[in-house]
């Protein structure tokens, strides 16, 4: 089954996933197939999902592998079982009744005006109505040397380069293109680095009119200075190693080596101030994001049931199909190659 799938990643926040589930349901323009990937839940998500979203598709990891491993599952279930576009978010994102439809209507737009943007994301605001998760202008400029970022203003769309995974919609080509998000980033950058990655050539547009709440546990920028919550702040080492690694990827070495210069006097500061803790995984990030190259591949399609706990049977049916599909169209390619190597040696002889 093709169309588009509403992709929406959860751990353990049920009431949260309701909301979001329950403003999907809303939406003005049909969803071919809603799947949320359960991260390893501990608070009976599953459960939940089984009980009172039956028209909802589950997959459930084993265990939490982070923002970065939950997104890559997610998109690579999405694509092994059909998807043409997913529409990604996270569990705590609340799209307006119409904001799918409108990305689907800029994308069209764009698509028909140059060429298929490798994504559409919408406007994202907190709940006091500011503005959140606000993407990078794409900086490229016009023949005249001016910026061209005003191309598509009186549509209400900006090219864009790094953005978030905060109601993305994605069509598959992206991914067969550029592949998934990197599961070593763990959390916090890989939405970045993806971004980045998948606009080399071309850029995503943020749409004006496609709007989306984000209830953020915590509102503003990550910043280790004002963070508050013990679970949380382990990952800011995880931050700074991972916005340095996308910066020597997609940036430059100048650019990244200027990052790591702000960090480790951002980490002296603490330091002087009594912040140990906070100026140690600093300076932890710094270096592990010096030597940080991840080598896995970014088009990792198999999907691994042993890191799976749960899946729907309609899901896991979709995908043992499609799988099959892959095998014999695999197979029929190998078989007209090997007619085509035995027709070429006849012809020499």
């Amino acid at each position: 089954m093709g169309g588009v799938y509403a992709v929406v990643l959860t751990y353990n926040r049920s009431e949260l996933l309701e909301q979001c589930l329950n403003a999907i349901a809303k939406q003005t323009v049909p969803i071919d197939t809603v799947l949320v990937i359960d991260n390893g839940s501990t608070d009976g998500t599953t459960e939940m999902l089984r009980e009172e979203y039956p028209w909802v598709e589950v997959c459930q990891a084993a265990e939490n592998s982070g923002a970065a491993g939950g997104f890559n599952l997610a998109m690579r279930v999405a694509v092994a079982a059909g998807a043409d576009f997913a529409w990604v978010m996270d569990d705590d994102v609340i799209p307006e009744v119409d904001a799918l439809e409108r990305l689907q209507e800029s994308f069209e737009f764009v698509e028909e005006a140059s060429d298929a943007p490798p994504f559409v994301v919408s406007t994202a605001r907190a709940p006091n109505g500011e503005f959140t998760n606000v993407p990078d202008i794409d900086q490229s400029r016009n023949s005249l040397k001016y910026p061209n970022w005003p191309l598509y203003l009186e549509k209400g769309l900006i090219p864009v380069r790094r953005a978030t995974f905060v109601s993305i919609l994605l069509p598959r080509s992206t991914f067969l293109s550029y592949g998934y998000p990197l599961s070593s980033m763990f959390i916090w950058g890989e939405d970045s680095e993806f971004t980045m990655r998948v606009t080399k050539k071309a850029p995503g547009f943020m749409c004006g009119a496609s709007r989306v709440v984000h209830l953020r546990a915590l509102a503003g920028r990550l910043d280790i200075r004002s963070e508050t919550k013990a679970s949380r702040l382990k990952w800011h080492r995880y931050f700074v190693r991972n916005g340095l690694y996308t910066r020597k990827r997609h940036a430059s070495k100048a650019v990244a080596m200027k990052y790591a210069g702000t960090k480790l006097r951002e980490a002296l500061h603490l330091f002087v101030e009594g912040r140990f803790v906070k100026s140690s995984l600093i300076v932890q990030g710094v270096f592990q994001g010096l030597f940080f190259n991840p080598n896995e591949s970014r088009f990792i399609e198999a999907i691994d049931d042993s890191g799976i706990s749960f899946m729907t049977d309609s899901l896991h049916s979709r995908l043992t199909a499609k799988t099959f599909e892959k095998a014999l169209s695999q197979k029929q390619h190998d078989q007209d190659r090997s007619d085509t190597v035995v027709r070429l040696r006849a012809g020499n002889d």
